[in-house]
């Protein structure tokens, strides 16, 4: 009886230290929680195997990748987790292009356009006017129009439905660190996503032939009512040489975005000799130029030195392409703990990550507490109590403002 009662309390001891905060109680060969992507592109700070990276880089996020293989070159922060601004129309663009036919035509109602933000970017669709699909698209993907969004969404069954299914495809593509509200990326609370899921959501668009011939239209003719049209023009400014910049050699898209909360955001594709390069900037510094500019320079040191440059981790493919769910990572003892720790913040992977596992320890704990219990009962005739441990909490990311938008 009394070599049971110590193997009790041992036991006891082992769950004990199971429920206790990672920092306290992590063996070396804790498992931590699924990183996407590999488990450098979890950590803080510049990730980069190779030599002679841009010098003046002062985004809050950003990341290189090949287009072809996958392989991230080099990633700054990659799943912190930030407002995305009018990039988000990339997994919109992901999710509905494919249901239309381009030449299907549309008479907008008054309705399709009601309930569009204050201060949305808005390439002039009417109400009464017919517009083909295909002008539907150029004005999301030329002048981010909102209501241009708008019109699309509730051809697709409408706003809630496209949301719905817009984070559905974001799971697919394993791009867990996005959480969609509105299907044009416009400030509201809780929509977020990453540099690296906004890479992952330009390197599967790319490989639709009109999602790539969208966002490498420079102008377009847009329908004014009646006979009448003017002209838009893309404002991405490395493909069209805009405000003081120079046209970016080998451009291909992909899109940018802007709002007071997000300040300015970019996912640009480039191809030269061959290779295509991603590049996702988000939240640079000061001036409307510097998205550009650095997305620029990391280009460049992709094209001139990342081919020597080791990959620090990999864009995954899709679920419903055989793409491989991603599997815990092992937590290195402080250090794994600590970015364990973290990640409800605004930098690392996805804090609901971290839930689910934290979940599944709960489960496990209680189990054992449950079993414990029962043996103790049998071994001493008494029942025991035991007292709760609070599972870990993890931060919410909110964004910072909601005033002066564009889509």
């Amino acid at each position: 009886m009394r070599e049971s009662s110590r193997l009790t309390r041992r036991a006891a001891l082992g769950l004990t230290a199971a429920a206790l905060p990672l920092s306290a109680a992590a063996p070396a060969t804790a498992a931590g929680p699924a990183v996407i992507g590999g488990e450098l592109l979890a950590r803080s700070g510049v990730q980069v195997r190779g030599a002679g990276l841009p010098a003046k880089l002062t985004a809050r996020s950003w990341l290189i990748a090949d287009c072809t293989s996958g392989e991230v070159l080099a990633a700054f922060d990659a799943h912190r987790r930030l407002a995305p601004a009018s990039t988000l129309k990339m997994l919109f663009a992901d999710t509905v292009l494919g249901k239309f036919d381009r030449t299907d035509r549309h008479k907008v109602s008054e309705e399709e356009l009601a309930g569009i933000p204050s201060g949305s970017s808005l390439v002039g669709i009417q109400a009464g006017v017919t517009y083909t699909v295909e002008q539907l698209w150029q004005g999301v993907f030329l002048h981010s129009g909102n209501d241009a969004v708008r019109v699309l969404a509730n051809m697709n069954g409408g706003v809630a439905k496209t949301v719905a299914e817009m984070q559905a495809r974001a799971r697919d593509l394993q791009a867990l660190d996005t959480h969609v509200v509105s299907p044009d990326g416009f400030d509201h609370e809780g929509q977020l996503s990453s540099a690296y899921d906004l890479t992952v959501f330009a390197r599967h668009g790319l490989k639709n032939a009109d999602f790539r011939g969208y966002c490498a239209t420079r102008t377009a003719d847009f329908p004014a009512g009646g006979k009448k049209t003017f002209q838009i023009q893309n404002t991405d400014r490395l493909l069209t040489g805009a405000w003081g910049l120079d046209r970016y050699q080998g451009l291909i898209g992909v899109k940018n975005g802007y709002t007071s909360n997000a300040g300015n955001t970019f996912t640009g594709a480039a191809t030269r000799d061959g290779r295509t390069l991603l590049v996702t900037v988000m939240h640079p510094g000061a001036g409307s130029n510097a998205v550009y500019e650095e997305t620029a320079a990391l280009l460049d040191w992709g094209f001139a030195k990342g081919g020597s440059a080791q990959p620090v981790g990999v864009l995954v493919d899709p679920l419903s392409e055989g793409g491989s769910p991603a599997s815990p990572q092992p937590v290195r003892g402080a250090a794994g703990a600590a970015g364990a720790s973290a990640a409800g913040a605004s930098k690392g992977p996805s804090s609901w990550r971290l839930l689910e596992g934290a979940a599944g320890t709960v489960v496990v704990l209680g189990a054992g507490v449950w079993a414990l219990r029962r043996r103790r009962s049998a071994a001493a005739g008494a029942a025991a109590g035991a007292e709760a441990n609070p599972g870990p909490r993890t931060g919410t990311d909110r964004p910072r403002s909601r005033a002066r938008h564009r889509g």
